[in-house]
């Protein structure tokens, strides 16, 4: 029989991490990755708010997005990639997971407003509810339970450094757009050939920004976000066409 994981071992699991009291925390959690967890996602929730406390914050995306469709014959044609429904504001299930999308709807989470809406608990609740800024210019961390860095949902913050040849090649065609209006679906026609955001986390592993733990049966990363993010806006900056694979 697997052992069910406890709110006091995953609160002990985070504080041998180094997540401590007063700490800000951009979460992205597999739950499935942790095992059997008593209570499920409202245990590990209770457990992240006890141990960074009250002067703390916790701060997950309530992206209004749904998990990716299959592409069909005619999505192959367009070029199309990624296909994904944006979400009505009343929909409880999402591509954000149990965890977050338990976190959104308590009653002490203040939930912002738009497509990338972001939800927010503890100190400057408001002020992160509008998004990730607030946390990445206070020296806020990420905690990736089960998950990479391609869930650090901050890294888009610094796109505005990424070449506009680049960024239009996932723009899907005017066909393709009268099949999947843009109010309703999220959509993209290019993919790189490479992983451009795994360079970066390799680039933060040499230089001892990630720190490894286990919380569970879950591989866990504690870094802080903006020393990390910097690393993709440089490489954004002096190396756009390499780090893309198209140079």
């Amino acid at each position: 029989m697997s052992v069910i994981l406890s709110q006091m071992e995953i609160e002990n699991s985070l504080t041998q991490l180094g997540v401590t009291p007063g700490m800000m925390l951009e979460v992205h959690c597999s739950l499935s990755s942790l095992g059997r967890v008593k209570d499920g996602a409202k245990t590990v929730i209770e457990s992240l708010k006890n141990v960074v406390g009250q002067e703390g914050a916790i701060v997950m995306p309530s992206f209004k997005l749904s998990p990716n469709y299959p592409l069909n014959d005619v999505d192959k044609k367009f070029g199309l990639t990624q296909k994904i429904r944006i979400l009505h504001d009343e929909n409880e299930k999402s591509a954000m997971g149990i965890v977050s999308d338990t976190f959104r709807k308590m009653p002490d989470v203040i939930t912002g407003h738009g497509l990338f809406r972001v939800s927010a608990w503890g100190k400057d609740a408001d002020i992160h509810s509008l998004g990730f800024q607030h946390l990445i210019d206070n020296d806020g961390y990420a905690l990736l339970i089960g998950v990479d860095i391609y869930k650090l949902s901050a890294m888009h913050y610094v796109e505005d450094s990424l070449p506009e040849e680049i960024r239009n090649r996932s723009k899907p065609s005017k066909e393709a757009r009268n099949i999947y209006p843009e109010d309703q679906w999220f959509i993209e026609a290019w993919e790189s050939s490479v992983k451009p955001w795994y360079t970066i986390q390799d680039r933060a592993y040499e230089k001892g920004y990630i720190v490894d733990g286990i919380i569970g049966n879950s591989k866990c990363m504690l870094l802080k976000v903006k020393d990390v993010i910097e690393l993709y806006r440089f490489a954004l900056q002096n190396e756009p066409y390499k780090l893309y694979g198209l140079a």
